[in-house]
């Protein structure tokens, strides 16, 4: 999938579900859940346990699947290498940009200030991860589009489902979701993660 390609998809599913596993077999079944509950953009974070296992059990899953909280541009290539579609990283790195240019690859960095999200536009970024999102209300991104008409955002961090529309109607091109697919498969294992997904469809349906 082009770069072009793998950004359109990532805008027109507008959930990217963040998935950070206790270990790989748990990041798995979290994954399988929320493809199966129709969410089917996928962010690995590197703060799950080898998490090369997890890109490699799910390289056939017919998702998307990117890669999450890197922080250098050596976890970014070792990233690429094992599959992921899309870099995100929680702050912006020259370095990151570079390596993800290279490979034709999106990269998302975490932004919070005007002055962060002109650099990573300059570093070739087409969307900026608004991080973390809880620090903000959705009508920072109509301030923030005032200066950077241009600018495609999508904030991450204390979305769910019932304030994901308004950060959506806001101007956001997508948002990131996760704590409540933790949270179901803690309390209700894989079924839980299915049904919580659906919600999360279901609600943007609406």
């Amino acid at each position: 999938m082009k770069k072009f390609e793998i950004l359109q998809t990532l805008i027109t599913e507008k959930l990217v579900a963040v998935i950070r596993g206790n270990s790989p077999e748990e990041a798995v079944a979290l994954t399988k859940g929320a493809i199966e509950g129709g969410i089917t953009s996928i962010e690995l974070t590197y703060t799950t346990p080898f998490v090369h296992e997890v890109f490699t059990a799910l390289k056939d899953s017919g998702a998307l699947i990117g890669a999450g909280t890197v922080l250098d541009a050596e976890t970014a290539r070792h990233a690429i290498l094992h599959g992921a579609q899309f870099v995100v990283s929680p702050s912006f790195n020259e370095s990151i940009a570079q390596v993800c240019n290279r490979y034709s690859i999106p990269y998302l960095p975490g932004c919070m200030t005007i002055r962060e999200m002109v650099k990573a536009l300059e570093a070739g970024c087409d969307v900026l991860k608004l991080f973390p999102a809880n620090n903000f209300t959705p009508g920072f991104i109509k301030s923030v589009k005032g200066p950077l008409p241009n600018v495609n955002i999508m904030p991450t961090g204390g979305i769910n489902a019932s304030n994901m529309k308004e950060w959506l109607e806001a101007g956001a091109v997508a948002v990131g979701i996760g704590s409540d697919l933790n949270r179901a498969y803690k309390e209700g294992g894989y079924e839980a993660v299915v049904a919580t997904s659906k919600n999360y469809r279901a609600q943007l349906s609406k």
